[in-house]
């Protein structure tokens, strides 16, 4: 079975070439300015993954379900499927790994302060990433 070899919260993800860019990646707390009486602003974030896929398990389609989610249980604030297949390039080594990786943006409204938690399942095989969403009041002049 393929294995989700990291997966890390940042602030901006791309993938290209098979090659994940990260921009802010690693952070466990997220700190956002509300204004009184004022919703949340959007929190745009990216999540990159790598994906190490068995010589047995290439040109097979793998799907991968991604939630994010407050860590006491609430709603689901996101969700993301996607399926993966990966080949075997020319000139493989046999009964090698190969890897892929993956990359996802959006934007999500926190509506409350607290712990919330990405998860990742791919198969029967389950990855989680914690972090802390605060609400700060704008200084006053």
């Amino acid at each position: 079975m393929p294995q989700i070899e990291s997966m890390l919260l940042a602030n901006h993800a791309e993938a290209h070439d098979g090659l994940l860019y990260l921009m802010g990646a690693g952070f466990s707390d997220v700190r956002q300015v509300v204004p009184f009486g004022q919703p949340p602003p959007p929190f745009h974030f990216g999540i990159g993954l790598s994906v190490l896929v068995g010589w047995n398990e290439t040109n097979v389609r793998h799907h991968i379900v991604i939630t994010l989610e407050p860590e006491d249980g609430g709603a689901v604030l996101l969700s993301a499927e996607a399926d993966l297949e990966v080949g075997r390039p020319p000139g493989s080594v046999e009964g090698g790994d190969q890897r892929a990786v993956l990359a996802m943006t959006g934007e999500v409204q926190f509506a409350a302060p607290g712990g919330y938690r990405l998860l990742a399942l791919l198969g029967n095989q389950r990855r989680s990433a914690s972090f802390r969403v605060h609400h700060e009041v704008p200084p006053t002049a």
